[in-house]
């Protein structure tokens, strides 16, 4: 069984994560259960600041929230010298209540609305990372209104395809994200802002896709981006500040799975970026980066209660759980992958396979198809790995099923950080029916 951070057993044969027991976890405070494994997310933000430190170079590694955002993860993320990345006004709200320092988050989104820019001009962000011609215009507007500047970034696409699922591919050609850097879209928005009164633009930005495992698509799309900053400055004396390559760093979901370590991703964007400033003679912009799964995927598993069992002869056996898409859809969007322990058994043999079956109302919500496990009994815990980016994030009341509850655990000890979902959360915004007081049309 691979374990993940702190993961260990204890001498009851239990799942323990932080020197916590998963299974007091599970019954103090039910399941479904994501739990975080604190310390774990500390070593991966370190490993990423420490190599930039190390190698002299001046950066920001800001946190890709939307693979898991609350207050608590953002607090973390701020002690740990984070920037923040987000993606929305809820996103944005959320981060600016857990008191992180707006001038430490960047605003990404390929439709952000009118609201969410006020918004971000209102409390002072570090940074507008703009998708498109359409968000030009809304920022220049605003500026102007509120006689206010705004540092930018421009987002483009490279040409450059990972090797990932084509869901999460981002940096080809053909993508809903970001101005072209081929077919002229990226010259024409550079002209757009490079002289405005209140817009600052401080670089490029980049994102070629997520579960990466090699080096040579960031390298090779830092060369393409490096190529036009050359040009800029060549035709325009523009100065590049910030050249941003994004994240998409892999992590281990199943043996299949070899990810490098974080330092590895850092050191090659830094090579690669180094050679192409001594190449074009450009003086060295900060390098920025954004890793979210990187930092907390497998630094959270969730804790599942077996409940029915169903043999069809011949074909698999079922067990099921007590949550499933509605806390984890990327195996039914995805495809993806996880591996599990059955948390209250981890000494036995794994002698069994079944496919782990969620609650949801949908015959392909299946968590895991043909998992290796130990005998399956009715209250068994069921841990299933890395699900910390992209579970609860993307986690829906389907079926009114409620959101599970968050826990952050470290050196022994626990902490609620989301509390579960009731049902009366589930109906506190439906209103009655009373068409007779209705609008009229």
């Amino acid at each position: 069984m691979h374990l993940y951070g702190t993961q260990n057993t204890n001498e009851h044969g239990h799942l323990t994560i932080g020197g916590v027991d998963t299974i007091d976890l599970a019954k103090t405070y039910g399941t479904p259960l994501f739990v975080y494994d604190v310390e774990l997310i500390r070593g991966r933000a370190k490993g990423f600041i420490d190599t930039f430190e190390k190698l002299g170079v001046k950066a920001e590694v800001a946190y890709a929230s939307k693979a898991f955002s609350c207050i608590a993860m953002y607090q973390l993320a701020q002690e740990e010298r984070l920037s923040l990345d987000v993606v929305s006004g809820g996103e944005l709200f959320t981060a600016i209540k857990s008191g992180f320092p707006s001038e430490r988050i960047h605003f990404h989104g390929n439709n952000k609305s009118y609201e969410e820019i006020v918004l971000a001009f209102d409390t002072k962000i570090g940074c507008i990372v703009v998708d498109n011609f359409y968000e030009i215009q809304l920022i220049k507007e605003i500026s102007q209104e509120k006689q206010q500047s705004m540092k930018i970034l421009l987002r483009v696409t490279p040409g450059v395809e990972a090797h990932t699922h084509d869901f999460i591919t981002t940096g080809q050609a053909d993508s809903k994200f970001g101005f072209d850097l081929n077919n002229g879209q990226a010259d024409r928005a550079f002209k757009e802002v490079v002289n405005d009164e209140y817009i600052e633009l401080l670089g490029l930005h980049c994102h070629i896709g997520s579960q990466i495992f090699e080096t040579d698509g960031f390298s090779l799309a830092a060369e393409k981006l490096m190529e036009k900053i050359g040009d800029w400055y060549k035709n325009y004396e523009f100065e590049c500040k910030v050249l941003n390559l994004g994240g998409g760093f892999g992590i281990r979901y199943t043996e299949e799975d070899q990810p490098l370590e974080p330092q590895v991703y850092v050191e090659e964007m830094i090579k690669t970026v180094q050679a192409q400033i001594s190449k074009l003679k450009l003086t060295m912009p900060e390098i920025w980066i954004e890793p979210g799964r990187s930092l907390v995927g497998d630094a959270g598993t969730s804790l599942y209660t077996i409940g029915s069992h169903k043999n069809v002869p011949g074909i698999r056996d079922y067990i099921a759980v007590d949550g499933g898409m509605s806390d984890n859809i990327r195996p039914a969007l995805y495809d993806a992958k996880y591996e599990a322990v059955i948390a209250n058994k981890v000494n036995e043999e794994k002698n069994s396979t079944y496919t782990v079956a969620g609650k949801l109302c949908e015959s392909g919500d299946k968590l895991i198809v043909d998992a290796t496990l130990q005998q399956a009994d009715s209250g068994d815990t069921l841990a299933i790995f890395c699900t910390g980016a992209y579970g609860y994030s993307m986690a829906s009341n389907y079926n009114r099923v409620p959101r599970p509850a968050v826990v952050f655990v470290e050196s022994g000890e626990h902490q609620l950080v989301i509390q579960r979902e009731s049902y009366e959360n589930i109906i506190q915004n439906d209103l009655p029916l009373d068409l007779k007081k209705g609008v009229k049309s």
